[in-house]
């Protein structure tokens, strides 16, 4: 995989990481806005995965420390997440009595608010820089 978000699998997973943004953002800002009593912890969830794809697609596109370690931290989130309502969706169904993008582990986009975690986090694994002991900071 190439260490750069400027091209190949990099530009990609930023790719698919904005899509979710734009995705998360509008569902969120519907249901806030148009229906938000009906299931408030729903639809701040959708909130909050917004905000989450929109912190992890400018990790991932900017170059650095700092933006990596907010990809890392919004990635992380999201897989913690993405678990967390989709098991209780599960476990407790009336608890959220309308979808959100976590729901059912992200059943209504084809399970890939599940995928995409283990893919970003393995990236962002894989093109990390190793210090060696040897070479001075």
């Amino acid at each position: 995989m190439s260490a750069s978000t400027k091209s190949g699998a990099g530009r990609a997973l930023v790719a698919v990481y904005g899509v979710f943004a734009l995705a998360a953002t509008a569902r969120s800002l519907v249901q806030l806005g148009t229906k938000a009593s009906e299931a408030p912890l729903a639809y701040t969830l959708s909130a909050i995965a917004a905000l989450v794809y929109i912190a992890a697609t400018v990790g991932l596109a900017e170059v650095g420390p700092s933006p990596r370690r907010l990809a890392v931290a919004a990635v992380g989130f999201e897989l913690v997440g993405v678990l967390t309502v989709g098991t209780l969706t599960l476990l407790d169904p009336e608890l959220f009595p309308d979808q959100t993008v976590w729901s059912d582990y992200g059943a209504g986009y084809g399970w890939l608010p599940l995928v995409l975690p283990f893919v970003g986090l393995a990236w962002l694994w894989r093109t990390r820089t190793v210090r060696h002991p040897s070479r001075p900071r």
